[in-house]
């Protein structure tokens, strides 16, 4: 069965759409679409209409390339929303059998004890370590025998008005989304091998306007931080320190953009303000300012992973990806800023499909937005939209046991009232069994109810006792 997800990385700088297709075979990149960003700043959205704009041109673009439509819509949030917490369940198991159910209430039970901020609403639940009858660092617990389980989570939290905002633009651009994920996670789900997630890794994807930290330690995300600088401060860089446009700055970054450049040849260059008269400037002078930039982006970056507490688990080292990587030495200046740390500039999982969108790292969001789609997440999560997720699942096909184990009771209550409803509906039209049964299946499509009905239908009436003899008296006269 195949399912076309379309994954809508919000950036900054730059919204990027792209549409992947998902069958047994794996993923295929089939389209993709890039527009300039309007309406947000620094990860923050600014103009919601101007924003919805940007969106929706992006994936007309994308859609045109694809040639076709999408069916499943997972959206980036930023980091700049968001505050991390950790939090811890404890559960009996009765059957003392663990399966996805009892993880699940584990879980549940994790993210109802977490102290969260009234302003702020969870957007993952990701469990990071397990425990059986206090046994530790249980990799997947499922199947195991146990009386008791617990799990520790990072949740990842996002200001309520945020992601409502995040939202209208996502709906005035003409898209319903599935799922919000944050960029950072996404990014990771793009490029982390299976040996980097187990030794632990910290990913820093550096986006045209902010970058994103997040750290992989076991299973699951431990750590995740934002900074609001990007590439595109360099160009404000170049643009002030060689008095020149802002249009002319971003060409002169992305011709010349090499961290080390020893040339004396000169460049002419137009002046800001007066573009009919131009000077020349030293290509040495140029790598200096990008140089500098660089330099004390990936210093603060150092100092959040240095203040996280992390530092020490994470043995496969720094793995950077985003556009900004695309700067020529930027991989050696973050070995020695890191401390010669082993660093890798990561570009998305080869796939099939459009092969010069895979070689782009500044495409990671987007792609692991689609992979997120198609079921590559944390082994166990909660997401966005509150449904318990779990690596492997049929996604098209949701299973009935996702349930919030605090909301059922309430959702037997409401089963209780619709079958006293539909009893008292059958009384007041005075119709029997399968008369009323047929009446129903023509005026409702919930399946709950044909459900309900269907029982309803199947059990047999007693007869009454009393009627039995009354018939048998008549009978005689």
């Amino acid at each position: 069965m195949s399912t076309k997800i379309l994954g809508i990385d919000v950036g900054s700088f730059q919204i990027c759409a792209v549409i992947a297709q998902h069958d047994e075979n794996g993923m295929k990149i089939i389209g993709i679409g890039t527009e300039k960003t309007q309406g947000i700043r620094k990860g923050v959205i600014t103009n919601i209409e101007q924003a919805a704009k940007s969106i929706k041109n992006a994936l007309i673009e994308a859609q045109r390339v694809a040639g076709t439509h999408y069916e499943r819509v997972v959206v980036s949030i930023s980091g700049a929303y968001t505050k991390s917490v950790d939090s811890s369940g404890v559960v009996n198991i009765p059957n003392h059998e663990i399966g996805i159910r009892e993880i699940e209430r584990a879980m549940q039970m994790a993210d109802h004890t977490a102290d969260i901020p009234h302003e702020y609403e969870k957007l993952h639940v990701l469990p990071y370590n397990f425990k059986v009858d206090g046994q530790e660092h249980i990799e997947d617990p499922i199947g195991m025998n146990g009386s008791r389980l617990e799990v520790q989570t990072h949740i990842v939290t996002v200001q309520k008005s945020s992601l409502s905002n995040l939202r209208k633009a996502i709906n005035l651009a003409g898209v319903q989304l599935d799922n919000i994920v944050l960029s950072g996670y996404a990014s990771a789900i793009a490029t982390f091998t299976k040996d980097e997630k187990e030794l632990g890794a910290a990913l820093v994807d550096m986006g045209g306007a902010t970058c994103n930290l997040v750290v992989h330690s076991g299973n699951s995300i431990r750590y995740n931080e934002f900074l609001p600088v990007g590439s595109a401060n360099i160009t404000n860089d170049l643009s002030m320190a060689l008095h020149t446009p802002l249009p002319k700055a971003e060409e002169i970054k992305l011709g010349y953009g090499a961290l080390i450049n020893k040339s004396v040849d000169l460049i002419e260059l137009p002046i800001l303000g007066d573009e009919t008269k131009s000077h020349e400037v030293s290509l040495d002078i140029i790598s200096n300012v990008i140089y500098a930039r660089a330099e004390e982006t990936l210093m603060v970056l150092a100092k959040m992973l240095e203040d996280s507490g992390y530092r020490d688990n994470i043995g496969a080292g720094i793995i950077l990806t985003g556009g900004m990587t695309k700067l020529d030495g930027i991989r050696d200046l973050a070995s020695a800023i890191f401390d010669k740390m082993p660093v890798r500039i990561a570009k998305p999982k080869e796939m099939d499909g459009l092969f010069e969108i895979l070689r782009d790292p500044a495409n990671a969001c987007a792609i692991g937005l689609c992979l997120y789609g198609a079921g590559e997440f944390s082994p166990y999560e909660i997401d966005s939209e509150k449904k318990m997720r779990y690596h492997g699942e049929i996604i098209s096909k949701p299973k009935p046991s996702f349930r919030n184990v605090f909301t059922d009771d309430e959702n037997s209550q409401n089963l209780n009232q619709k079958t006293q409803d539909i009893n008292k509906d059958k009384e007041d039209a005075g119709l029997s069994d399968i008369n009323f049964q047929l009446d129903t299946l023509d005026r409702t499509s919930n399946k709950e109810e044909l459900a309900n009905i269907a029982d309803i239908s199947k059990q047999e009436k007693k007869p009454n006792p009393f009627a039995k003899i009354w018939y048998s008296i008549t009978q005689l006269f």
